[in-house]
């Protein structure tokens, strides 16, 4: 059996999940966590690879002895959270473990992910929401909120999203198919949701992004089609910052489990 686990992070601190040679990051903190807690070397594979800077409230991951396709350990399994999380810096906790099968894939296994991107839209920036949203430097209205949840309607579907990849990126199959994509505003946070079965380099930023032009007055939701349609990463707005991105769940499908 692998063991799944559930994590959330705040990404402020860390150079992204994947393993990087010029700063810390999430994979390499539970990595050391994995070896303290069982004694030995882990493989440690995770959900997705997320940007320095992005945060995430249900990541998963799995843990396995090194080199192996199992792990075997004599802690009882509702008691691994609590003993990973001795060891874990406090911005990264774990908060369900599970056991599934040996032929489990935490990243190809999964049918679904939902991201969330948040907007600071207050007349000054909360001091309380560094890092954690961000913080355009134009007015969003109400009507321009309602405005960018119709261009995201474009969205939904599946579509060729080339426009909406990081320019450099070597990916071929650039088509992808979104379940569902909404933007809303409670109080100063506006809210951009999006889920589908799976996403380019940098795609969610860039459909932010995008959709911050409307704000600006520079499209109207209906040039989201033409942008899509375009397969050209020129057509489309600039990256939004990391800052504001949340890797909100992530869903399997059947596996084995105990």
């Amino acid at each position: 059996m692998k063991l799944l686990l559930n994590i959330r992070f705040v990404g402020t601190n860390y150079k992204g999940y994947q393993l990087q040679k010029n700063g810390i990051t999430v994979q390499k903190c539970m990595t050391d966590a994995a070896k303290s807690v069982f004694d030995m070397p882990c493989d440690i594979v995770g959900c997705s690879r997320t940007d320095s800077g992005v945060h995430a409230v249900n990541f998963a991951l799995t843990v396995s002895e090194h080199g192996k396709n199992c792990l075997s350990t004599s802690i009882p399994v509702e008691r691994i959270p609590q003993a990973f999380n001795f060891y874990l810096p406090a911005d990264i906790r774990v908060f369900r473990a599970q056991w599934v099968g040996e032929d489990f894939h935490a990243r190809y296994g999964v049918k679904s992910k939902t991201y969330l991107y948040k907007l600071d839209v207050s007349s000054f920036r909360d001091p309380f929401e560094e890092g954690r949203s961000f913080h355009p430097d134009f007015p969003i209205t109400e009507q321009d909120v309602l405005a960018m949840n119709t261009g995201a309607g474009y969205f939904v579907g599946e579509h060729d999203f080339a426009s909406f990849m990081a320019s450099g990126s070597k990916i071929k199959d650039t088509v992808r198919t979104i379940y569902g994509c909404t933007v809303k505003k409670e109080n100063d946070t506006v809210t951009f949701e999006v889920s589908g079965n799976g996403f380019l380099y940098n795609m969610v930023r860039i459909m932010v992004g995008t959709l911050l032009l409307i704000p600006q007055k520079k499209i109207v939701p209906a040039d989201i089609e033409t942008i899509i349609h375009a397969k050209d990463r020129k057509a489309a707005g600039a990256t939004a910052p990391a800052c504001g991105l949340y890797l909100y769940d992530v869903e399997y499908g059947d596996y084995t489990q105990e």
